[in-house]
């Protein structure tokens, strides 16, 4: 599985987590389709740190989203893409550039057809 593929199944696993609240050990395997220690550990960082994070991930969100726009208005799609970029750019292992294109990359193909420039302006401030 590509790096890629990896980052969408977390941004699936953290998207589910926010529509259900279950057992995130739980998601992953089910999303990845493996038991959940044979994940990359990069990848069960991202989720976890979005999960635990989100609280704080969301004040950044609301600080650089536009007038009349809040974290809460946000889609769980959007947000699961936002949530997963803050936590990588926390964990500090991947470059900026990477994480925002693969952000865009995915917010192209599951969210609405301009969505990706709210996600691009976004991670570009936080």
């Amino acid at each position: 599985m590509t790096r890629s593929e990896q980052r969408e199944k977390a941004m699936i696993t953290v998207y589910q987590y926010l529509l259900m609240k279950r057992d995130i050990d739980e998601l992953i395997e089910n999303v990845y389709e493996v038991p959940s220690a044979e994940i990359d550990q990069y990848f069960r960082n991202v989720i976890t740190y979005s999960v635990n994070n989100e609280e704080r991930y969301a004040g950044y969100i609301g600080q650089v989203l536009k007038t009349g726009w809040s974290y809460e208005r946000l889609g769980c799609i959007e947000k699961a893409i936002l949530l997963n970029g803050c936590s990588e750019f926390d964990l500090k292992q991947v470059q900026a550039a990477v994480i925002i294109d693969e952000a865009v990359e995915l917010a192209k193909k599951y969210c609405d057809s301009d969505t990706y420039k709210l996600i691009n302006s976004v991670l570009d401030v936080i």
